[in-house]
């Protein structure tokens, strides 16, 4: 499944990953834990590493490629379920920002 969304600040992209990652699983996403991670390539951040965990050691994934324009979205058994195309992203420099 391929979607197209406008996520302009990085909030936005953490609602719609945790909501896209609930929604694959019938997960709650108010009581949902969400971590993220950075993702480097030679040394800068290019994007953020997603993973939602729910009950019984169930943990489902995302990958935003800031470079790409996309959100890639893995379950547990790591096959990918849905993809979004964005037609408006934060920065990929905003997240070394954030970081420092």
């Amino acid at each position: 499944m391929t979607t197209v969304a406008a996520l302009l600040t990085l909030e936005d992209l953490r609602r719609h990953v945790l909501h896209m990652l609930c929604k694959h699983d019938n997960l709650d996403a108010t009581v949902t834990p969400l971590y993220q991670g950075q993702i480097f390539r030679s040394g800068r951040v290019c994007g953020l590493f997603f993973q939602a965990q729910g009950p019984r050691r169930l943990r489902t994934y995302a990958l935003w490629a800031a470079e790409e324009h996309r959100i890639l979205f893995y379950d547990s058994t790591g096959m990918r379920f849905a993809e979004t195309r964005l037609s408006d992203a934060p920065e990929a420099p905003a997240l070394s920002a954030r970081a420092a």
